[in-house]
């Protein structure tokens, strides 16, 4: 059977069984990412939700793009569960419920895009080529940049994250992660071309297209964006390993403070030391002066610099902020912090919570302590480290390049400091990770990366993984990062030149069929 007939039988099943196989597909997606990198999966599990969505009208498209979408999330972001029903002490039954609702809300972004796009196929009868080449790649991009801004956002998952590797990664510094699932989707596009025509010079050319795409990769990867500056700075990224079931147990606070202080004390040695984020959960001003103030000056007496996560309240104790704090061995004050960095991207329900007078109280997960955080002024002074001012990112909010570009190209380094004990031994911690190489790329800087419980991390300006610590173990990891300057042409021009090109593809479309069709 050749391939063409191959798609027609699925067209021909009933829609209960290919909704059934556009959900396998959206299960196995998730397959492509870390930890299991299983990349195939990021090609064929949108081919063959292309091959299920060709003719169908736009209610079939939603249905089929719903049921890939809900697959994809439910399994990709199952890691939600655990932060709800284990740290959260919601009841499991209502943290199903609560990850379904989750995932059906993420699923209406495909689930619209199937809809948008037969919608547009059939009002103006856009031919199979442009259907392939243009409408579906278009937008599955133009809805990755949607769900990753409406509401606050969620760019977990884009289909560019699968890929921090060569050949692709050489897209991320000039086009960002949009430009990496774009060249991705694209390259579906043309083997779903293929597959679906007879003609053999068709087929030759979509080939063409498919080799150009990746030996262009390679090009692009060989081109040095930024330079390195001429010193080298010895980092040491301290992982303390709390329980996170502990972190707000006053019992254990001490023993927490007390593991961070020694693991410190063991590396003066380095030019600086980090903490992660929220590293204590005790505000800065209960304890600058019998404990952290007394700690960073015995790092200033060996000349290092101490960055610290923890939450910070405001003067007038009315906002408190997730932080970090660096103390500077230059900084010849002994009383105070030399910086300090607020969170700016919050996490909604876990950080802040949304209609807060409306849904306070209903679960418990949304009565956590200190789940009332203020967002920090996107026009900060950057933190610094050994003089060289850092591109600060806390948790989650490092998966918004558009956003952290915004301290580019001052920054000569990348600071991401996160507390990934919400998500146990999931996926979380991994897809992280993930979403971290590809900031690096994108900004053509090394990033250094604490973590509460792992993967803490040091990543290369190439997107390579250089040291790493392991999970759920107290440990520190020290390696010798270098600034660097200059900017990617992602960092001059954002996702700008990716998301014009996708609404100037989707307009040229739409203009042409209907002026073909009236001519």
């Amino acid at each position: 059977m050749d391939a063409s007939a191959f798609i027609k039988n699925i067209q021909q099943l009933s829609m209960a069984k290919q909704s059934i196989i556009a959900l396998l597909a959206g299960l196995c997606l998730p397959l492509a990412f870390s930890p299991v990198y299983l990349f195939p999966f990021a090609f064929l599990s949108p081919l063959v939700l292309f091959i299920l969505w060709l003719h169908k009208t736009p209610r079939q498209a939603f249905k089929l793009g719903f049921a890939f979408g809900f697959g994809f999330f439910a399994f990709g972001l199952s890691w939600v569960y655990i932060a709800i029903h284990v740290f959260g002490a919601t009841p499991a039954w209502v943290a199903v419920i609560m990850v379904a609702l989750f995932s059906a809300y993420l699923a209406l972004f495909i689930a619209l895009q199937g809809w948008l796009g037969a919608r547009l196929i059939t009002r103006f009868n856009i031919s199979f080529a442009l259907q392939a080449l243009i409408i579906f790649p278009v937008l599955w991009v133009l809805f990755e940049w949607l769900r990753g801004w409406v509401l606050t956002g969620m760019p977990w998952l884009h289909l560019g994250y699968a890929f921090p590797v060569l050949p692709l990664s050489g897209y991320a510094p000039v086009f960002g992660v949009y430009g990496v699932s774009f060249t991705v989707i694209f390259m579906v596009a043309l083997v779903f071309y293929i597959l679906h025509s007879v003609a053999k010079v068709k087929r030759l050319a979509a080939l063409g297209g498919v080799i150009s795409i990746l030996i262009a990769g390679f090009g692009l990867s060989m081109i040095e964006w930024t330079e390195p500056k001429n010193k080298s700075i010895k980092v040491s990224l301290v992982q303390g390993n709390a329980e996170q079931l502990t972190k707000w147990d006053a019992d254990k606070i001490k023993l927490r403070m007390d593991i961070y202080a020694e693991l410190s004390r063991q590396h003066w040695d380095s030019d600086v030391v980090v903490w992660p984020e929220n590293a204590m959960t005790i505000f800065y001003h209960q304890m600058d002066k019998s404990y952290l103030l007394p700690l960073a000056r015995e790092a200033k007496q060996t000349n290092t610099d101490l960055i610290v996560g923890l939450p910070f309240m405001d003067e007038d104790f009315e906002h408190y902020y997730s932080s970090m704090m660096s103390f500077s061995a230059s900084d010849k004050s002994l009383d105070t912090y030399s910086g300090v960095f607020h969170k700016v991207h919050l996490v909604p329900f876990g950080e802040y919570v949304p209609l807060e007078g409306l849904i306070r109280g209903l679960v418990k997960f949304f009565d956590l302590p200190m789940s009332s955080f203020s967002k920090g002024r996107v026009d900060q002074p950057l933190l610094k480290m050994r003089g060289e001012p850092l591109a600060t990112t806390i948790c989650y909010e490092d998966s918004f390049g558009e956003e952290l570009i915004r301290q580019l190209p001052e920054a000569t380094l990348l600071l991401n400091g996160s507390n990934n004990g919400w998500y146990g031994d999931s996926l979380a911690p991994h897809q992280h990770l993930q979403i971290a190489q590809m900031r690096t790329l994108e900004t053509g800087r090394m990033l250094v990366r604490a973590t509460t419980n792992g993967i803490s991390a040091v990543i290369d300006h190439k997107g390579r993984i250089l040291a790493r610590s392991p999970q759920f173990k107290a440990y520190v990891l020290s390696y010798s990062v270098q600034p660097r300057t200059g900017a990617t042409p992602y960092v001059r021009w954002g996702n700008w030149p990716v998301i014009s090109l996708v609404f100037l593809l989707l307009f040229g479309v739409i203009i042409y069929t209907n002026k073909t069709k009236n001519t």
